[in-house]
């Protein structure tokens, strides 16, 4: 559950337009400090764009993003690490010809704290010890498996030390032990006071997980709140999940 009230991150009617498409309508939302956030929506829904403006990918067509009181409407991704902010992406993409280990210093040298290489270094094998990766850091990354990528991808975003995590579904393409896994180092990560924004299409999982729900669909939120209360709304039942008996199973998954 949610540590504090405080708000870390605030998106005020934020649109973003790719010429005639509009990907994202007047989009509202607050995180608090310390809790797990859960975003779902219909492929298409405009989730990943989202984080793509939250993290300084896309500046927003209209709106504002403030991240710990701050207007970092528009800047770039570099500062928004520098700010405590680290995402990992829907497609994982390691750094190839780089060990496990180098993947994960490059985090470090360029994370909030921008260590120097020695420094950077020993967070890389710290980080690498907590995701359970630190027995392949001489690996090159090209040859994990995707369970294993997944991880080093989550690695390299934690070793840039961040506030706040943005995870665009982390356990794709994962099976069960391995979803398993790897929510408990979800958890472990919140526990450690980093507040966690994530994208999942895992229902019961981001459900399981999540201390709210947010839902967008068509660009646009359409519910906000527990995820007994999303699972029960007629727009998320309609929109994403089809019919009640859908929904009902999601609860009887949540609970």
């Amino acid at each position: 559950m949610s540590t504090t009230n405080s708000v870390i991150l605030t998106i005020e009617n934020v649109s973003k337009r790719f010429g005639g498409l509009l990907a994202l309508d007047k989009v509202n939302l607050s995180v608090k400090e310390g809790e797990i956030f859960g975003i779902i929506g219909p492929n298409g829904a405009g989730k990943t764009t989202l984080f793509n403006v939250i993290n300084g990918v896309y500046p927003p067509t209209e709106g504002r993003v403030k991240f710990r009181g701050e207007d970092v409407t528009g800047l770039q991704p570099f500062d928004m690490s520098k700010r405590g902010l680290a995402r990992t992406f829907q497609v994982v993409r390691p750094l190839s010809e780089l060990t496990v280990r180098e993947n994960v210093t490059v985090g470090a040298c360029f994370g909030r704290e921008h260590l120097p290489l020695e420094k950077a270094e020993k967070v890389a094998d710290e980080v690498l010890e907590y995701v359970g990766l630190a027995e392949r850091k001489e690996m090159l990354a090209s040859k994990l498996n995707v369970a294993q990528k997944k991880r080093l991808e989550m690695a390299r975003a934690l070793a840039a030390r961040p506030i706040l995590l943005l995870l665009d579904e982390v356990l794709a393409g994962l099976n069960p032990h391995e979803v398993a896994d790897m929510l408990g180092v979800v958890r472990k990560i919140r526990d450690q006071g980093i507040t966690i924004l994530m994208i999942e299409h895992l229902m019961h999982a981001v459900m399981n997980l999540s201390d709210r729900v947010f839902v967008l669909d068509y660009g646009a939120q359409i519910a906000e709140g527990t995820p007994q209360e999303v699972s029960n709304h007629p727009k998320v039942i309609e929109a994403y999940l089809g019919d009640p008996k859908v929904a009902q199973r999601f609860l009887e998954g949540a609970a």
